[in-house]
């Protein structure tokens, strides 16, 4: 059996139906999409076969998505986005290892690395994917990241002077950095490498009081 085949788009397409609303078709797109990357990769995506998976004419595909690129940063981050929900279980420490620990595994037993990777490359080139990488992506990603480290501030976790946008980019920042120049793994000990020298300090001092 194809992909395709298994995608539920496609076997409501067999049966005939009416017009659908516009949430369910895109909802449709970006589940096909999603679940194309994540299981052949970005090189045979293309806006004919999203179309065919995703019951949809190539028209309503160009209309919402301009390029391949964005189409496929939008399945991508929908594809995602609750594996790499992040948590608030009051401790900072352990929600920061478990959205971290997500994200590792996404980058190294998924495609989703490779994925993104080629995602971050192209939008060096392309203003519209870069643009949707912002949009629908990072900013998304930091938002959340930001947010959650704002309550651990105000729960004084974190020391009131903290800028969390840094310590978004202190964290995210190094996982991104050997995704992107894979001198090192992305490991489950560099994860708590991460976590712990931040929290902990790293002058030999002990861990820094709020």
């Amino acid at each position: 059996m194809t992909h395709e085949a298994k995608t539920p788009a496609a076997v409501r397409e067999g049966r005939g139906r009416g017009r659908r609303p516009a949430d369910e078709v895109r909802a449709d797109v970006l589940r096909a999409v999603g679940d194309l990357l994540l299981a052949e990769g970005i090189a045979e995506l293309t806006f004919e076969r999203v179309a065919r998976v995703a019951g949809v004419s190539k028209t309503t595909l160009y209309k919402w998505w301009p390029s391949k690129g964005a189409l496929a940063l939008d399945g991508y981050f929908h594809a995602v986005e609750q594996t790499l929900a992040f948590p608030d279980t009051g401790d900072i420490r352990a929600d920061l290892l478990s959205q971290l620990r997500a994200f590792a595994r996404v980058l190294t037993e998924t495609p989703g690395g490779r994925i993104l990777a080629e995602l971050i490359g192209q939008s060096q080139t392309d203003q519209e994917l870069a643009a949707a990488y912002r949009a629908l992506y990072s900013s998304q990603r930091r938002r959340l990241a930001g947010e959650r480290l704002e309550r651990a501030r105000e729960a004084g976790q974190l020391r009131a002077d903290v800028d969390v946008q840094v310590l978004v980019d202190q964290l995210w920042g190094a996982v991104y950095h050997r995704l992107l120049i894979p001198d090192e793994p992305v490991t489950d000990d560099f994860v708590t490498a991460l976590v712990g020298n931040l929290l902990d300090g790293v002058t030999g001092r002990g861990p820094a009081t709020c």
